[in-house]
Order: structure tokens, then C-alpha cells, then sequence
């Protein structure tokens, strides 16, 4: 099939990982960021020669603004040189956790940008995307092929390797999901504390009904931002009486000095999945991912 990946040089590491599980060759994608905050991207040998009928692209989208627009500009480019079918690798999907206006007059996110890459790609393949009022991508991206993946059960593998008596514990009644998924595939004691927000940066954590006393505790979630949430967690589980807290996310965004903040709440360790680069990243989803994206390209190849 002809079928290339295309990746930017700041996530080389997990694309090129995800390049040998899916058994593809890889090119890279240059940027160059002008002094008005324009953006130069630029193709290189062999995509800059001729394009495959296929291309797929790695692009995690955390700090999306800029990297949507990159996805724009590649997209169209593509599309204008010939390529018939964009598959987007996007393991950190952005702007899905606003699915509802909760003010009069704000904009709703969630349905504009899926429609953004509804538009732009004919598949995609993301990693636990934060979806509330719905359960599938489908709702948002009705065009395309769209799977959706879990970093949950690997990282409850590698919980199992960590500790030797874990319980996992969901931050609040969002986490569920994960955390059922994890239990299950590992069959973990597990729970889910319930949260009450007062803002961005404040909230309150009520435990669930578990025998902490003496445990070996695992904050698990989706996605890490601020880091107030899990600090509370960690400070309520530690009053509780067990004997650590770890850690577990699938996204490690960490915005500001948000590890800082639940270092200092007396987490042990932080785990996460290297769906977004990060020094706590402790599991590849390459081979996860490499498996889903052979799923996509083999459906396509049935319907050339």
C-alpha cells in the first residue's frame, strides 16, 4: 500500500515508535515560526517529491491553537497534491471536554473543532478523549472513521508491576469510566470519590466508602491539567490513612506548576502514557495504536 507517516520533529520519538509497530516509513514535517507568529511548514524528501495515496499524520494536540492550524495547512496542501485518504493520529485530542454553554453567549467547542477535523480527514484515531454528555466520537464527527482507544488498561498493567496490594481510585464521578475499565481488566479493587468545583482551581473531595487504612493508593484519570483536583485527592486519601498515592493519567498536560502542586500534596509517583511528551511518561500506546491504525489502513485498502 502506499501509505507514509508524517510527523513534527517535536514528536519524533512517539511517531517514529508508532512508525516501526505499524510498519510504515516516516517523514518529517519542519516548522518554522515567523516573528509575526506565522507559521512555515515544509516537507521534506520524500514527501516533498511525491505524496503517497495515503498519508497518515502523528499529532497530539495539546497546546492545540498552533497545531490546528498546522493540520489545516497540511490537510488542504495534501489534498491539492493528490492524496486521497488523511488518516489523523491525534493520541491527545483537544477541545472536547466543552460539549454545553454553561454562560449565555459562550461558544461551544467541542462540536466546532470535531466538525473542523470532520472536514479536513477521513480517519482518526485518538486516546481516551474527554467526552461528557456524549459516548462516541461519532456525534461530533459523523464524515469520518473515527476509533477511540484507552490508556486505561495499560496503565493498570503496569500498576499491577508497580505495587503489590494497589486500590484505584477515581478523583471524581468523571474518572468512573477509567477506572471500571481498568478494575476490569485487571480486577483491582478500585473506587471513585465524588467532587464538588468552585472554580477552576477550587474544589472539594469526598471519598468513597473504602478501607484506605494501610493501602497502596492510585489517583487514576484521564487527563492531568491544573493539578487541584488530584492534590485534594492526595491529601484527603493520605488523611485517610493509606500508605502511598501514586498517580496514573493518561494525558499528562500539567499546566503551570500543576506537578508542583501535588508534589507537594505528597503524591509518590506520577505514571502517565506518552500520548503527550512528558518526564512522567512510563507506558508507549505505540503498539495499541499501531494495531488500530493497521485496522484503518486495511479498510481502506478494502475500499480502493
Amino acid at each position: 500500500m502506499d501509505t507514509r507517516l508524517a510527523y513534527f520533529e517535536d514528536e519524533a520519538a512517539p511517531a517514529l515508535r508508532l512508525a516501526e509497530a505499524a510498519g510504515l516509513k516516516a517523514s518529517v514535517i519542519k516548522r518554522h515560526d515567523f516573528p509575526d507568529q506565522e507559521l512555515m511548514l515544509t516537507l521534506v524528501p520524500p514527501l516533498a517529491d511525491a505524496l503517497p495515496r495515503t498519508l497518515v499524520v502523528y499529532r497530539s494536540l495539546d497546546r492545540p491553537n498552533d497545531k490546528l492550524v498546522e493540520l489545516l495547512l497540511v490537510a488542504r496542501h495534501a489534498r491539492r497534491l493528490g492524496v486521497k485518504r488523511l488518516v489523523l493520529v491525534a493520541p491527545y485530542l483537544a477541545y472536547m471536554r466543552q460539549d454545553i454553554a454553561f454562560h449565555p453567549g459562550e461558544i461551544v467547542s467541542q462540536p466546532l473543532v470535531g466538525g473542523f477535523l470532520d472536514e479536513l480527514y477521513d480517519a482518526l484515531i485518538t486516546v481516551d478523549p474527554h467526552l461528557h454528555r456524549i459516548s462516541r466520537l461519532e456525534e461530533v464527527m459523523p464524515r469520518i472513521q473515527a476509533l477511540t482507544l484507552s490508556g486505561a488498561p495499560t496503565l493498570a498493567d503496569l500498576i499491577q508491576k508497580k505495587r503489590s496490594n494497589p486500590l484505584l481510585l477515581g478523583p471524581d464521578a468523571e474518572s468512573s469510566q477509567w477506572i471500571e475499565m481498568a478494575a476490569a481488566a485487571t480486577g483491582l479493587d478500585h473506587g471513585v470519590c465524588h467532587k464538588v468545583r468552585h472554580g477552576d482551581t477550587r474544589v472539594e473531595i469526598a471519598l468513597p466508602d473504602l478501607d484506605l487504612c494501610g493501602r497502596e493508593v492510585v489517583l487514576m484519570d484521564d487527563i492531568a491539567s491544573s493539578g487541584h483536583t488530584l492534590a485534594c485527592a492526595i491529601e484527603a486519601v493520605l488523611a485517610a490513612g493509606a500508605d502511598s498515592v501514586d498517580v496514573a493519567v493518561t494525558h499528562a498536560l500539567f499546566a503551570g506548576d500543576a506537578l508542583e502542586v501535588i508534589r507537594q500534596a505528597g503524591v509518590n509517583e506520577v505514571w502517565s502514557t506518552d500520548c503527550i511528551a512528558h518526564p512522567s511518561n512510563a507506558v508507549a500506546m505505540a503498539p495499541i495504536l499501531g494495531k488500530a491504525l493497521g485496522e484503518v489502513l486495511a479498510d481502506t485498502q478494502r475500499d480502493t
